[in-house]
């Protein structure tokens, strides 16, 4: 021990090979890479039709929450009086955008992020895409709060709002604008754990923020022990606490061990190119709600040309399409968390099979819909008018576009693919040439062929079919990164 500096020092090339173990103290082992958790395995080697399905199950809930609220909300509000629920009304389909551009559209920006980091081993880029989610739903809150909270006076006295129904509507967007913030961070952040593979978490989540809404809003719209009745106003405090409860215990569980991303408030700084991996995805997603919710805005106003039945008669029929949305939604996120991990792994054969197999059981379902109530429209049209022109019209649109529902279950699935893919800007703009083909065949088939509601009802049939044919090219385009 002692003759060792000599002999290191006798060796010029034996003491190039030990100063640096003399320096830091011996040899440096490998650093131990982190295990890959079961979720993520289960995305990467699961049996891609069983994980599917496992995966989809729990965002069935979202569909329930949400027509939970509808029904309650409306429910109570009507206690109040007329001008309460028609009100609100003005204000809820508002709130509905919050609630679906934030869960479906930006939110799937955020799991497609995750995901695909996750995919590439990449738990570091995982843990900072969660931050930048959590400042994103921060600036999204803050700027739905501001907007809305502005313009709604306009905006619902353009709608038709009057003396106390404005005054209503105004109380209850009041407070749930106010508080956007709490449903953009709760949704966002629940997307950073979808992306994880966990689909149970933010669904459970929901569905106890919903179950507190009903239990506290009449409480607080009517008055009850400590709580002064506070009218429609209630109401939307009613659905801002619970939420804003949900996404402190999504902060909490995203900072604790039980999470496989973590949320750190510390030693993130904010970086653009994470911001634009989410928003590449969460724009496009967040403009196709907006255009399918156009879509049937602009339908309505073609089909009212040839009276308030056609009117009534379209929408009663369409609105089947919103039951199918969420149904897709369902799949969807477990899409997008499924072809985005493997797409992230280099796995692209098995991304595409995956691909495949969820945008075909989409496809599926919405065609056996589509069938049932084209062969028996009277199923779905007598749960809302008895009127005989109303069913007359809402029936012809059902046998002629309900055939077509396997094309628009096929676009909306490979919609998702396309953002699992990272990809959503070709599907958004497949969703617009569906609207304007729709719409611009529906108007030469009314007002140029004189084809009457037929020519309008069959070139929306016509649009579902652009959007699947668009969706699969676009899908069908994207190529490997290696190969870009």
């Amino acid at each position: 021990m002692i003759q060792m500096p000599y002999r290191i020092a006798s060796s010029p090339a034996t003491f190039c090979k030990i100063a640096p173990l003399l320096m830091f103290g011996g040899p440096q082992a490998p650093p131990v890479a982190r295990p890959v958790p079961a979720r993520t395995k289960l995305l990467l080697e699961g049996p891609i039709l069983a994980t599917l399905l496992r995966l989809a199950a729990p965002n069935i809930l979202n569909l329930i929450a949400f027509v939970a609220v509808i029904t309650f909300d409306g429910f109570f509000l009507g206690k109040i009086g007329t001008d309460a629920l028609a009100g609100a009304s003005l204000a809820f389909p508002w709130i509905m955008l919050v609630l679906q551009t934030t869960n479906s559209g930006m939110g799937a920006g955020v799991s497609s992020a995750v995901a695909r980091a996750l995919g590439a081993e990449n738990r570091e880029r995982a843990d900072e895409l969660t931050f930048h989610a959590f400042l994103l739903a921060v600036g999204l809150g803050a700027i739905f709060s501001t907007v809305m909270l502005l313009a709604a006076p306009s905006l619902f006295g353009w709608m038709g709002g009057r003396d106390k129904m404005l005054i209503d509507a105004r109380s209850y967007a009041n407070a749930a604008f106010g508080g956007a913030v709490c449903i953009t961070v709760l949704n966002l952040l629940g997307n950073a754990v979808r992306g994880t593979g966990n689909m149970g978490l933010h669904a459970g989540v929901l569905v106890a923020c919903v179950i507190t809404h009903i239990a506290l809003a009449p409480a607080l719209m009517f008055g009850y022990g400590p709580f002064p009745a506070m009218g429609p106003a209630g109401a939307g405090w009613g659905l801002v606490i619970p939420f804003g409860a949900g996404s402190l215990m999504m902060i909490g569980y995203l900072r604790s061990s039980r999470s496989i991303v973590r949320l750190s408030f510390f030693g993130v700084a904010p970086r653009w190119a994470l911001f634009a991996d989410i928003l590449k995805v969460g724009v496009p997603g967040l403009i196709n709600t907006a255009i399918t919710n156009l879509s049937v805005v602009v339908l309505t106003g073609i089909a009212g040309q040839f009276g308030p039945e056609a009117a009534i008669g379209y929408a009663m029929g369409s609105r089947l399409e919103y039951i199918m949305q969420p149904i897709a939604f369902g799949f969807g996120t477990a899409i997008v968390a499924m072809v985005g991990t493997n797409w992230g792994a280099q796995q692209f054969d098995r991304a595409r099979r995956i691909a495949w197999t969820g945008a075909a059981t989409i496809a599926l379902v919405c065609g056996i819909v589509g069938l049932i109530v084209g062969a028996r429209p009277s199923m779905w049209l007598r749960l809302f008018s008895d009127d005989a022109e109303v069913a007359r019209l809402g029936a012809m649109y059902l046998r002629i576009v309900g055939p077509f529902y396997v094309f628009f279950g096929l676009g909306l699935g490979l919609f998702f693919v396309c953002q699992g893919y990272g990809r959503g800007f070709a599907a958004m703009i497949a969703n617009a040439v569906r609207l304007l083909v729709s719409a611009g065949a529906g108007l030469a088939a009314v007002y140029g062929f004189g084809l009457g509601e037929t020519g309008l009802f069959a070139a929306i049939g016509a649009g579902f079919c652009i959007y699947a044919g668009l969706t699969t090219l676009a899908v069908i385009g994207v190529s490997p990164p290696s190969a870009s």
